[in-house]
């Protein structure tokens, strides 16, 4: 399928989708959601893909926030609309049962760096900036990024970070615990690329199950959690993955994982 706002390639076992108006620095606007929207789905059906990597055209810019021109248009309902949309495509991320990876080329600004915030990881750029400026339009993070934020760096420096609209750069990014790692920026999708075949290469039942299971018990108690994590634990017990894991581990092999199958 053809799109307007976004690119959308699959390289083996890994599917990268772009966000492409670079003239714009990729900001968001209502149909670029729909889009991505269209891309999680067909990602969430496609049993080929197992690791999907979102990257922004350009060397400026993953996302520069929301489309400006787009939100002077708005009203109080039209805003609510839009950012349920924007909320939603961030929960779709996070509901994707495959690693997501933030490849953050340049600027995570607004809505970019909720997007970015929503994958399971960030890889950034030495050159990717994040910001969440709203504040400064007399508005406020619209798209889950006063609860993510508080989630990833703690509730005092969200609300700082919130507050202040003040920029950082990846590195101060991967010291708050919002940044997973930093490579230079010719090197940014190439070591991205790298991690995400190697992820390509596990057991996707498992995989999709720590994604469950960190997800989930994050806002559960410590008991609960871990209830999770052993009933999740007995499920991969029961799956071809599981057997060829151990197979090949007894015989000094490299495991050739091929689904998450159980046991009949």
């Amino acid at each position: 399928m053809n799109y307007e706002n976004v690119l959308f390639q699959i390289y083996d076992r890994v599917g990268v989708l772009t966000f492409n108006r670079p003239k714009a620095l990729n900001a968001l606007s209502a149909a670029t959601l729909n889009e991505v929207a269209n891309v999680i789905d067909s990602v969430a059906r496609n049993d080929s893909i197992r690791v999907l990597i979102l990257t922004g055209a350009g060397d400026k810019a993953f996302v520069a926030g929301a489309d400006i021109k787009e939100l002077n248009s708005f009203n109080p309902l039209s805003a609510r609309l839009f950012a349920e949309t924007g909320q939603g495509v961030c929960f779709e991320i996070e509901r994707l049962p495959k690693p997501v990876i933030a490849c953050v080329n340049g600027f995570a600004v607004g809505g970019g760096c909720e997007i970015a915030m929503a994958c399971d990881f960030i890889y950034a750029s030495d050159k990717a900036r994040f910001s969440q400026p709203e504040v400064n339009l007399g508005l406020i993070p619209a798209f889950g990024g006063t609860q993510r934020l508080s989630r990833l760096v703690g509730r005092a420096k969200a609300k700082e970070l919130c507050m202040t609209g003040e920029m950082i750069d990846a590195q101060q990014g991967k010291e708050l615990g919002l940044v997973a790692k930093v490579f230079p920026a010719e090197q940014l999708f190439d070591e991205t690329m790298k991690v995400a075949c190697m992820l390509a290469s596990k057991s996707a039942g498992a995989l999709r199950s720590i994604k469950r299971v960190v997800d989930g018990g994050v806002d559960m108690d410590l008991r609960s959690g871990c209830a999770l994590e052993a009933e999740a634990s007995g499920v991969c017990f029961g799956s071809e993955d599981m057997r060829e894991g151990v197979s090949a581990f007894l015989e000094k092999r490299k495991p050739d994982f091929h689904g998450s199958s159980l046991k009949k």
